[in-house]
């Protein structure tokens, strides 16, 4: 077993997948180099390379531990000159390798297999796509993973000390002109943050496309709740030789914050390269971590924009693919195509029940012309724009059973119609009274409902109908996560209720999670908590509803994960308003 720690904390480990299972789709390493031309295909049903194109198979990279991680690289056959290096960092195996692919969602997340290679890593660059604009497409297994010897890290600096390796040795390949950019979705995308702030001086440029940036505070352990089902999943497709990092055994034993969780906290402001960020709201992992991130590089080449679909239907998309490679171009090549003037920050805005407006520009993040609503809970089940002066209350059975299918009982709402066109866009806050009688904590977990003029409650289909693989109605549209947005979301358990006050912003309210401060049954405390950003325009007459329960109200992530995640919660919560009670629901208001 791995002998490893982190601020002098024991990291514990478990197995990981074997590598021999026929899921793991792999065969040993072949150090081997091979030329892939022009119009060859992985599988009939592929997309064809469109230049030949040479495959170097396995290729070994010592760490400064002096372990080896090994990658693939493709590059053009015929291109004399230096090129850059765009390089994929992942746990789920390398161009091809690994359980996971586009079937992992219904519909193949709108990307047909003929839009693709096959020699992708998962939530990569398809090397068919980038070779041929003289990019060198780097596709590593990460750590631990299938053919790199070690134990595989559960992100953090560990994680950024061996990217940092990596990128170094590539960038002196006699092919490589120097400059590595990093990229990909989600894991790929944090593992960014973390490499990016240990300053490789080769890394030219990074473009984390939806990544989560603090793995406690944003999902494993979001609000002080451990939320189990989906890393748990993910350790099902994790597949190395020797044992991996076990965060689910470390959140079981060390619930609290302490430097084990910290240095999982990536450290963008320290950050120094240009940035081309992505982030939307189809996610309930990565939304606040891309924002966050963004918001504190605190340099002003850094870019951010959120779409209106997927993260991995985007990142094939041709507009997405220029978009890409007019930054890719500019820093790695110093192709003089104005891409600074491109607008800092570009947001889609949803609509639900009509196609989303797609990026309008903005100057930065948070949006310098947010007005900040306040809308109090009240009577009736409503929300008004003045404070109320008469105390009232409303309960919710804390401890249903849950699948999050958009069908749980046990949530109380309050709702409020707007008069006149409005938009929000950023994130919202709670500012909730609540008690509970029966036990001495409270998992609470809040989300924002749009309501159309009839008052009926609306889902956003993230990926269009039409690109979906063999579904052709809305109502075939899976109720998962990845597929429909439901809308923001936030969580807190009220025993983490205590803010930290060096991260909270003015915007943003950051938990310190390092005590447990129990709340005696019965009595009353205020909880703030904070909603994911947000882009979502509400037409006059249709209305915001606001449901508080005890349980998470997202959909699953996906189907096999329904009914999974467990709170701790026990009997009635009581939510109260009025008076002293000010409960209230702040939102982030901005004319379009």
């Amino acid at each position: 077993m791995a002998n490893y720690s982190v601020a002098d904390i024991a990291v514990l480990h478990t197995p990981s997948c074997a590598p021999t299972l026929p899921q793991a789709n792999y065969d040993g390493i072949y150090e081997e180099a091979i030329v892939l031309p022009s119009g060859h295909r992985r599988t009939p049903q592929n997309r064809a390379f469109d230049v030949a194109t040479i495959w170097e198979r396995d290729v070994a990279f010592k760490t400064r531990e002096g372990l080896i991680l090994r990658a693939d690289v493709f590059r053009p056959e015929f291109t004399t000159a230096q090129i850059p290096a765009l390089v994929a960092w992942s746990p789920y195996g390398k161009s091809g390798t690994g359980s996971l692919d586009l079937t992992v969602v219904p519909g193949r997340a709108g990307i047909p297999i003929g839009m693709v290679s096959g020699f992708q890593s998962f939530e990569a660059f398809d090397p068919a796509e980038w070779v041929k604009y003289d990019y060198a497409v780097v596709n590593v297994d990460a750590q631990g993973i299938l053919s790199s010897e070690g134990h595989h890290k559960w992100h953090g600096s560990a994680e950024g000390r061996d990217g940092y390796d990596i990128v170094e040795a590539i960038a002196a390949l006699p092919w490589c002109n120097g400059r590595v950019a990093l990229m990909g979705n989600s894991w790929l995308a944090s593992a960014q943050w973390f490499i990016a702030s240990m300053r490789p001086p080769h890394l030219t440029c990074i473009l984390p496309l939806e990544g989560l940036s603090d793995v406690y505070r944003e999902s494993l352990c979001r609000g002080g709740v451990p939320y189990l089902p989906f890393w748990t999943f993910l350790g099902y497709n994790l597949f190395g030789h020797k044992p991996r990092e076990d965060t689910i055994a470390m959140i079981k034993q060390h619930p609290l914050m302490n430097g084990y969780w910290a240095d999982k906290r990536a450290q963008a402001h320290l950050i120094d390269i240009p940035a081309y960020i992505l982030a939307s709201m189809s996610t309930s992992l990565h939304t606040v971590g891309s924002i966050r991130c963004f918001e504190d590089i605190p340099h002003q080449k850094k870019w951010l924009r959120m779409n209106a679909t997927q993260e991995w239907h985007d990142l094939y998309q041709r507009e997405t693919v220029d978009d890409l490679k007019m930054f890719l171009d500019f820093y790695t090549k110093d192709v003089p195509n104005g891409w600074e003037q491109t607008p800092q920050v570009r947001i889609s805005v949803l609509r639900y029940n009509k196609p989303a407006i797609t990026n309008v520009p903005f100057t930065s993040w948070p949006i310098p012309a947010t007005v900040h609503q306040e809308l109090y809970l009240s009577q009736g089940s409503s929300l008004v724009t003045t404070p109320v002066p008469t105390v009232g209350s409303q309960t919710y059975q804390s401890d249903v059973p849950a699948l999050q299918t958009d069908a749980d009982s046990g949530f109380t709402a309050f709702t409020h119609t707007f008069a006149s066109l409005t938009t929000l866009i950023g994130p919202s806050r709670a500012v909730l009274y609540m008690s509970c009688e029966e036990h001495d904590d409270m998992d609470v977990f809040v989300i924002l409902r749009k309501l159309n003029a009839a008052g009926e409650v609306l889902r956003n289909i993230n990926i269009p109908v039409q690109d979906l693989v063999d579904i052709h109605s809305d109502v075939q549209v899976p109720l998962i996560n990845t597929m429909q947005y439901i809308g923001p979301s936030g969580v807190l358990r009220a025993s983490h209720r205590r803010l930290d006050p060096e991260l909270t912003k003015p915007h943003w309210p950051a938990h310190d999670h390092s005590v447990e401060e129990k709340v005696p049954p019965g009595s009353i405390v205020k909880l703030e908590i904070g909603l994911w950003p947000a882009a979502i325009q509400f037409e006059a007459g249709e209305s915001l509803s606001l449901r508080i329960a005890g349980h998470s109200m997202v959909l699953a992530e996906f189907e096999p994960l329904r009914g999974a995640f467990q709170t701790g919660n026990v009997g009635k919560h009581v939510v109260h308003f009025g008076g002293d009670y000010e409960s209230k629901l702040i939102l982030a208001l901005v004319d379009i």
